[in-house]
């Protein structure tokens, strides 16, 4: 284990550990990156499926979102004052 501190919102300090291969493999691909590497372990039809996923999921939620919308006015009427 590697172990550091951070700091907190409050001031304070907190102390994460991080498994060592975890934090070395982190390190390695910072250097590489620093160096330019710049390959990415992800392939373009990788990426274009995610990213058509992505947006299905966005589109479900959406969807989801406008129909709790809709059952919540139907079940407290228009929105007006219950007088």
């Amino acid at each position: 284990m590697v172990r550091g501190f951070y700091q907190t919102e409050d001031g304070g300090r907190g102390l994460i550990e991080v498994p060592y291969s975890w934090s070395k493999e982190f390190l390695e691909a910072g250097k590489k990156r620093l160096a330019g590497d710049t390959a990415r372990q992800a392939s373009s039809p990788e990426v274009k499926t995610l990213r058509v996923e992505a947006r299905d999921l966005k589109e479900a939620l959406a969807e989801q979102i406008l129909e709790n919308r809709l059952l919540k006015k139907s079940m407290i009427g228009d929105g007006g004052d219950e007088e």
